[in-house]
């Protein structure tokens, strides 16, 4: 920083090229595919461990995920839910740092 506060021309030419775009397909491929796994890990971990109620927590997305059950079927559609929640999450992450940053840039 200046001696006056604000950024001179030397360290906004270095922010400006130090920051990265985030390309937000990728970003969303990403988050989506670790919400898909997830899903289905833990969908699937707890029809394995079975038990009287298989879930019973885990069974409440069933709310919010018409269809999901913790069952094998549930596992995919839960994996499905997952990618696609995730994508979003991912997607709307990478244009809200891209957005930032294109601000500070500027």
């Amino acid at each position: 920083m200046s001696a006056t506060g604000g950024f001179g021309e030397l360290e906004r030419s270095l922010l400006r090229s130090a920051m990265v775009r985030l390309r937000a397909r990728i970003m969303a491929l990403v988050v989506g595919t670790l919400g898909a796994v997830a899903m289905f890990v833990v969908t699937a971990w707890l029809v394995v461990r079975g038990g009287v109620e298989v879930g019973k927590h885990l069974g409440l997305l069933a709310h919010y995920l018409p269809g999901y059950r913790v069952t094998w079927g549930g596992a995919v559609l839960g994996a499905l839910y997952g990618f696609v929640i995730g994508s979003a999450i991912g997607w709307s992450m990478a244009w809200i740092y891209n957005r930032a940053a294109a601000r500070e840039g500027a």
